[in-house]
């Protein structure tokens, strides 16, 4: 497939990733366009990537065969009807704004039936390490979803979903997932340092250890509940913990977090979307 014409209206720091991303895989500089209001962000990624800048969206979206919206929800309403009148070609549009449903979207973009793909990715992928969950409405052709996939392929894995209310369950568990990472993170080095650790190196155990344990988990070929168990000696220092961490209800109250981050999610989308 020949690389799209990508036109980004938005580019910040997630925007940003992408476009460094399919750089990265040998997007010519010449086929990604980019629209910012702030003088400084659009002559930062100019710089960095070689990319043609504007400051108006028009311009950057015209000839587009995609057009990324990575705008603020709060302000995407305004954005997608400033953008109606120029969208007659027919482009995808592919949304990485949290919240905001391919209803709305269709419907602030106006009359024309629109090819529009929604997703969910996370801050990882400000790293290329990120994940994204992608939803296309019934107007996306194989092609386009191919022309998805591959840009946030660019920064991660793309998992595409069959109904688009999984995004919140996609939200709860990836989107705002590295936060309870980083939680675990901060709670064990308190632990470590409780014990006696420098702060330090508490913060260096906890975090390689965290890394590795990602490592095995993602390269392995048998699943986590496998892997703990093969760590997990009978009467054990692990055994002491695992015991302790079930003892406290931890997996309820893992599915408690879950389902309020995806409530929560329901719940913005709702509001945003009006």
């Amino acid at each position: 497939m020949t690389s799209p014409r990508i036109a980004f209206i938005g580019a910040g720091n997630m925007a940003a990733s992408l476009i460094g991303g399919l750089r990265a895989q040998g997007v010519a500089a010449d086929a990604i366009r980019a629209s910012d209001p702030g003088a400084e962000q659009r002559a930062k990624i100019s710089a960095e990537h070689g990319i043609q800048t504007f400051a108006q969206n028009a311009d950057a979206l015209a000839g587009a065969d995609v057009v990324v919206l990575s705008v603020k929800p709060q302000v995407m309403q305004a954005v997608c009807q400033d953008l109606t009148p120029h969208l007659a070609h027919g482009p995808l549009i592919v949304s990485i704004a949290a919240g905001i449903s391919c209803d709305s979207l269709q419907r602030w973009l106006g009359p024309r039936p629109q090819a529009i793909v929604r997703c969910m990715p996370n801050t990882p992928a400000l790293l290329r390490q990120g994940v994204s969950g992608l939803f296309a409405n019934a107007q996306v052709s194989d092609m386009q979803k191919q022309q998805a996939e591959q840009l946030l392929s660019a920064v991660g894995i793309a998992l595409w979903l069959e109904e688009e209310r999984l995004i919140d369950a996609v939200t709860a568990v990836s989107g705002s997932g590295p936060a309870y990472f980083f939680l675990l993170i901060e709670a064990m080095t308190v632990a470590g340092e409780q014990l006696g650790l420098p702060r330090e190196t508490a913060a260096q155990l906890t975090m390689q250890t965290a890394l590795g344990a990602a490592r095995m988990a993602c390269e392995s070929d048998v699943d986590a509940a496998e892997l703990r168990r093969r760590v997990t000696s009978p009467n054990g220092t692990t055994e002491a913990a695992i015991k302790a961490f079930q003892a406290g209800g931890f997996e309820q109250l893992v599915q408690q977090a879950l389902n309020a981050a995806a409530q929560r999610s329901a719940e913005l989308a709702e509001q945003l979307g009006q």
